[in-house]
């Protein structure tokens, strides 16, 4: 058995399963990437919340502000920018919101925080701060999973179909009959 056919025949093996790797694991990730996407796989934006008028009356007397989320979901670089309708001066972790006024906060690394909210029932907002899936997230997983791919198919073809002789005569133009009187 020539060692350079073999080599080569392995490597044409290797490559082929390659390209079959990259097609399957672009086509899954990406088909993954679909079926899971969520709210924080966009870019950075600005998020505006409203207080509407008549917010600090409503929670005075116990009821909830219908427009008023209680948790927020951001990405890492949008901005909140949080508008005082109300006669009221309202208060959101670090933000001083006087009425008739507005105030922002920049989400700049991924966290979940629970600030303190004067214009919640329950006191408080929680705001989860997510990283963004890129498209360079997306490449990375590609970087890394098809070379795997691409071994683990090509053991398991090893051990499916091992690369034989007859195969690398073929290649090399060698005859059974050269083979055993030795000529080659």
């Amino acid at each position: 058995m020539d060692t350079r056919t073999a080599f080569r025949l392995g490597l044409r093996r290797a490559a082929i399963l390659f390209i079959f790797s990259l097609v399957a694991v672009l086509a899954g990730s990406e088909l993954a990437f679909r079926l899971q996407k969520e709210a924080s796989d966009r870019a950075p934006t600005q998020v505006e919340l409203l207080i509407p008028m008549g917010t600090a009356e409503k929670l005075a007397q116990g009821e909830p502000v219908p427009s008023l989320p209680e948790e927020m979901v951001f990405v890492t670089g949008d901005t909140l920018l949080v508008k005082n309708e109300d006669e009221v001066d309202h208060q959101l972790g670090p933000l001083w919101i006087p009425a008739k006024s507005s105030a922002s906060l920049v989400m700049e690394k991924p966290d979940r925080l629970a600030y303190s909210c004067s214009f919640q029932p329950s006191q408080y907002l929680g705001l989860d701060i997510r990283q963004p899936t890129t498209f360079s997230t997306r490449l990375t997983a590609l970087v890394l999973a098809v070379p795997a791919t691409t071994a683990f198919l090509f053991m398991y073809s090893l051990v499916i179909s091992p690369l034989k002789s007859k195969q690398i005569a073929e290649e090399t133009g060698e005859t059974s009959l050269q083979k055993r009187s030795g000529k080659i």
